[in-house]
């Protein structure tokens, strides 16, 4: 549904397809991490953080004993950054440095809410059954389910592309002929549901753990999406007949009974949900063929543990659908979506390594014998942890995503002279940013406007007092180009802008002059030596630095002059500091000829 709100949000039209009659159940994949949080910002969803709730402390018990043997954090306290937005530290945006907790119902639900309001909805109940492709388009027959009678009707859909998000077992990749290499952990069978429970004497404030994780466990997470009984539970074990207990409530209740110690005082009230789940860690060979490509779990699968699935899902389907709304629209070649694999596959690859070392952490009765980058510390020491649970929970700063990167991509240009040297799944550099990285926000910035009677002066009228920020700048339906400067009224900035009149859409890029806060004088104006002539040629906002947040975030320094590009993903396309590297990095998104290409043959996605 990411994919397709951003294509909507595009103004492109697209339809959704669920081969389920009813909207899918089960609190699966509920951590939301930060970057992702990012990207629902630009979306424009805040509701999903609005409602998110922190992650409680995880709490050990041995099996029968509500007595704790073990309380820790799963999510360390991070300290808040201008980079970083942090509530109500640096800024009043709805979301946080650190992971927060929904389930994919109420998440899918605040989503879809948001599809209606642009004419979207899901088609449940509507099976994909095969698809063929050609130059022109995807020719894709369904199979839609009528009424409660099983009436089923054939239908045959002509689209642009088709994106497939029918999970591990869907048929979108496995009529590709994509490969799924990886490995099944037999052994490691769990059965996850969602429940109502009476406890008495157990408490909502924690994440309870019962028994050893290596041998046989449940785990029960509080949740008032469920209601005020509600709990995620998670079961694993090589003895307990798990699968049987997903028919027989009676034995299910004795079970939980058994683990927490509680006799009679434990009431199952409602199984809502159950499935199993054997760990997979698998991914595919490449993430499309021609007009035809896989997100989610269609194309990777992994462990439960890092909390990544769900949001790496997020982040495939915002990586596409801007790419795939500028092709269908005839502003750029259709080689612009082969960077999709590009960009995503190493970012999948060094993610299923890190969260397969986690689960074997976790779940085995020894590991490696080493700790991951991602449950270390920021001298790459192992924490003083208590138990392989802890060890495997607690989580490194690249599982927050921030550091995911695509520097290596062919389209991002970069050149700063900073070597690309990182890892695509690693943490954020310290007093580095590169083409490839996330762009970083910057509040503080005091918009101005260039006065039409002076050729000497910017000022700002009282009534445009309040500031922006980076983040309120970036949306998925434009490039932004960042032009640092000391002041206007230098040929670069006006060859800059003359150079994107040239090469880009209008329409598809926002202008932005940032001045030092330097530049602000007494009365609240700044020098500049721009004619009026030359203001009304282009159409960019200038806005003053005035708390220095985005030249240090930016890492512009001294009289240094940049041009910075973030792309409709909010990730930096080009750092460059003259106009060929602007004009070689839009050729590589539009094409050698400025992305004016014809839409008359588009066809309807």
């Amino acid at each position: 549904m990411i994919a397709a709100l951003t294509l909507a949000r595009n103004n492109v039209p697209v339809r959704i397809i669920e081969r389920e009659v009813q909207h899918r159940r089960g609190q699966r994949g509920p951590g939301i991490q930060p970057r992702t949080f990012e990207v629902f910002y630009f979306l424009h969803v805040p509701e999903i953080h609005e409602r998110a709730t922190s992650f409680p402390p995880l709490q050990e018990h041995d099996r029968g004993s509500l007595e704790p043997r073990n309380t820790f954090p799963m999510v360390e306290y991070t300290e808040p950054t201008p980079a970083i937005p942090y509530v109500g530290t640096f800024t009043n945006l709805p979301f946080s440095y650190n992971a927060k907790l929904m389930g994919q119902p109420t998440l899918e639900a605040i989503v879809r809410d948001h599809l209606a309001k642009l004419g979207c909805t899901v088609e449940l109940g509507t099976q994909l059954t095969s698809f063929t492709q050609d130059e022109k388009c995807v020719r894709a027959k369904v199979v839609r389910h009528r009424g409660d009678d099983g009436e089923k009707v054939e239908e045959n859909i002509e689209a642009a592309y088709l994106i497939g998000a029918d999970g591990a077992r869907g048929m979108t990749r496995k009529q590709l002929g994509l490969t799924f290499l990886g490995a099944t952990r037999e052994h490691d069978f769990m059965l996850v549901g969602d429940i109502r429970l009476d406890a008495k004497g157990l408490d909502r404030d924690h994440w309870h753990f019962f028994g050893e994780v290596s041998q046989d466990v449940i785990t029960l997470r509080p949740t008032d999406e469920l209601g005020k009984d509600g709990w995620h539970i998670m079961m694993k074990g090589r003895i307990t007949d798990l699968e049987g207990l997903i028919r027989d409530k009676e034995a299910f209740m004795n079970c939980i009974s058994d683990f927490i110690g509680l006799g009679d005082d434990v009431k199952v009230k409602e199984v809502m949900w159950a499935s199993e789940f054997k760990p997979n860690m698998r991914m595919v060979n490449k993430f499309g063929v021609g007009r035809i490509f896989v997100a989610g779990d269609a194309a990777h699968v992994h462990s439960l543990a890092g909390g990544q699935g769900m949001n790496s899902s997020v982040q495939d389907a915002f990586n596409l659908a801007w790419k795939i709304a500028l092709v269908y629209k005839g502003f750029s070649p259709a080689s612009l979506l082969d960077t999709y694999t590009a960009e995503r596959l190493p970012v999948i690859a060094e993610m299923l390594g890190y969260t397969t070392e986690m689960h074997k952490l976790m779940f085995e009765e020894s590991g490696t014998g080493c700790t991951p980058p991602s449950i270390a510390d920021d001298n790459r020491t192992s924490k003083n942890v208590k138990s392989n649970l802890e060890r495997g929970m607690r989580r490194g700063k690249n599982m927050y995503m921030l550091g995911v990167n695509y520097r290596t991509s062919p389209i991002v240009i970069d050149d700063s002279g900073v070597p690309a040297v990182q890892l695509a799944y690693g943490e954020i550099q310290q007093g580095i940013l590169r083409a490839g990285d996330r762009a970083p926000d910057a509040p503080g910035l005091v918009s101005y406007y260039i006065s039409r009677g002076s050729q000497s002066a910017v000022s700002l009228p009282s009534e445009m007092n309040a500031s922006t920020r980076m983040f309120d700048i970036f949306a998925s339906t434009h490039h932004t180009v960042i032009i640092f400067t000391l002041a206007l009224a230098v040929p670069f900035v006006q060859s800059v802008l003359a150079t994107l009149q040239r090469v880009v859409p209008k329409e598809l890029v926002k202008q932005v002059v940032v001045l030092p806060g330097s530049s602000s004088q007494p009365d609240g104006s700044v020098e500049s030596q721009t004619s009026s002539k030359e203001d009304q040629a282009f159409d960019v906002e200038v806005l003053v630095d005035q708390a220095g947040h985005a030249y240090r975030g930016y890492f512009v320094e001294g009289q240094e002059t940049k041009v910075v590009v973030v792309r409709p993903d909010g990730v930096v396309g080009a750092v460059v500091r003259g106009v060929s590297g602007l004009v070689q990095y839009f050729e590589g998104i539009f094409g050698k000829k400025g992305g004016m290409l014809t839409t008359e043959d588009a066809v309807q996605i």
